[in-house]
């Protein structure tokens, strides 16, 4: 072999190398840091910004032709803050505002629960149209129960019912 291929092959090599290094860094480093999550009101804004003058203006009357949420509504007797009865957590209250509450181990859920048998995205907690909250489990290996029953759809909470998402147990509560 002439010195030429052979600098060509120990430059290939090299250069394959190089990329099996990066692209595991960017694999460790997404399991470190999860994915980046972007916030959908955000990116409607950029949007707005990067529209011209008329497409705004035009955007602008229908957003005030929207009906009024009924999820800001409070009913007499609704719960009002969600409680950590048991595990790691005990004690952490959470104020129910009508947004999604979300539940697991990633970085970026609402209540990050440090439980080898929550998933990373375990659960959600939200409000229906009538201003009950409902619990989904979002496909968990070790699931999540309800009055010790298993979830298999949305189901509504009733006021002080636990929640079990492995040794962790939440409560809505007034």
């Amino acid at each position: 072999m002439s010195e030429l291929t052979l600098t060509v092959m120990r430059l290939g090599f090299l250069a394959v190398l190089w990329l099996f290094v990066i692209v595991a860094v960017q694999v460790i480093r997404s399991d470190l840091f999860g994915t980046k999550v972007t916030q959908r009101a955000a990116r409607r804004g950029n949007n707005d910004q990067a529209r011209p003058p008329q497409q705004r203006q035009q955007q602008a009357p229908q957003r005030q032709q929207q009906p009024p949420q009924s999820n800001n509504r409070q009913r007499r007797g609704a719960p009002t803050k969600l409680v950590v009865a048991e595990g790691s957590l005990a004690g952490t209250t959470v104020a129910l505002q009508g947004q999604t509450i979300t539940l697991g181990r990633a970085h970026d859920s609402t209540i990050v629960l440090d439980d080898d048998y929550a998933s990373s995205r375990h659960a959600r907690i939200y409000p229906d149209r009538d201003g009950q909250w409902i619990v989904e489990d979002l496909g968990s290996t070790n699931g999540t129960y309800l009055d010790r029953n298993r979830l298999t759809a949305p189901v509504p909470i009733p006021l002080g019912a636990p929640i079990r998402i492995g040794k962790t147990v939440i409560e809505l509560r007034k």
